[in-house]
């Protein structure tokens, strides 16, 4: 294939070692430079768990409106340290609060253990990101309770929340032996739009329905926004899992989050349907929340969060291992003017 300035030069095959872009070189050096850290794995993995153990008691929360229960902050009842009775709503608002106090504990002996022990440098700032999110997080938290539950700031908490679920995930994954130690299989991406831009869209979608979702759970919007996107989520993370596993089945790193991704989705396509019936259909004009309401709504939530993690993983595999292939023009010799 020529252009005007010349032959276009594709580089569908692998190139050698000294042509591959910069962050690739560094994933092949891996095995040699970073060692394999099972504490801080194993840590990590804890820390992602007790984080999405608190997504659901935060689902509780909301769910069950108990977000005012207990009505001050960063103190209970005018205390820092003393249990109150967990009835009613106290139980789940103050139970959320005991479990988010143990996440950031976790994540402050995280990030300063990742700082001193990991020696990519990238590492160690993704440990302080990962700090810094869970700060905000419980700064936005005290916020939608000293201003009684604001739509926009309760959102803005339950979108930061999951952020904060995606990086202690992210962590567990390139604490993992095999990020450390394998050696990744290339595969170059030839077809636009390309793979990474297909699983990019599908974070972002799936961004846009959470923060609906939100906006709709705490009165601050109608349902339907949040339903008409759920089209939409569907057909972008359809069409990323169905790529990657129709062009990439091969690699493993790839084609496990592909199909996690897209069993999820259809979970939580199925959990919409049922949290959609109990909340507006069934449960429309409830005194409060009844039980099939919470359930499915917590769930939904739960599983929501699970989808984003898995896109978020796949995109960062595909990065990994399926890089977009680039073709740039090669100039063509000059022509001297020759006399007849």
């Amino acid at each position: 294939m020529t252009t005007e300035s010349g032959p276009l030069v594709s580089f569908g095959a692998p190139p050698s070692p000294a042509a591959l872009p910069q962050p690739l070189k560094e994933s092949l050096l891996k095995a040699v430079a970073t060692p394999y850290n099972s504490a801080l794995h194993h840590f990590a993995v804890f820390t992602a768990g007790a984080t999405f153990l608190l997504i659901i008691a935060g689902a509780l929360v909301t769910s069950n409106d108990a977000g005012l229960s207990v009505p001050d902050w960063p103190t209970s009842f005018g205390s820092l340290y003393k249990i109150p009775r967990l009835v009613g709503g106290v139980k789940f608002e103050h139970t959320h609060r005991i479990i988010a106090q143990f996440v950031g504990f976790l994540t402050i002996i995280l990030a300063i253990w990742m700082w001193r022990a990991e020696p990519r440098r990238w590492m160690k700032h993704l440990g302080v990101a990962a700090l810094g999110l869970v700060i905000a997080q419980g700064i936005l938290g005290g916020l939608t309770v000293l201003f009684y539950l604001p739509p926009a700031i309760s959102s803005f908490h339950a979108a930061v929340g999951q952020t904060f679920f995606c990086t202690t995930v992210a962590i567990v994954l390139f604490t993992g032996r095999r990020w450390v130690e394998e050696v990744p299989r290339i595969q170059w991406d030839t077809r636009s739009p390309s793979l990474v831009t297909l699983t990019l869209l599908s974070i972002f979608a799936l961004y846009v329905q959470l923060f609906l979702g939100a906006m709709f759970r705490h009165k601050g919007m109608s349902w339907w926004p949040h339903v008409a996107n759920a089209a939409v989520v569907a057909f972008v993370l359809a069409w990323t899992a169905i790529r990657a596993l129709s062009q990439y089945s091969k690699i493993e790193a790839v084609r496990g989050p592909a199909i996690t991704m897209l069993s999820l989705l259809i979970a939580q396509l199925c959990l919409g349907f049922v949290a959609f019936e109990a909340r507006v259909v069934w449960g429309h004009g409830a005194a409060q929340p009844e039980l099939p309401m919470v359930i499915s709504t917590v769930a939904h939530v739960a599983v929501g969060a699970l989808l984003l993690a898995t896109a978020v993983i796949l995109a960062i595999q595909v990065w990994r291992h399926v890089p977009v292939a680039f073709e740039e023009p090669v100039p063509s010799p000059e022509r001297k003017p020759v006399a007849a």
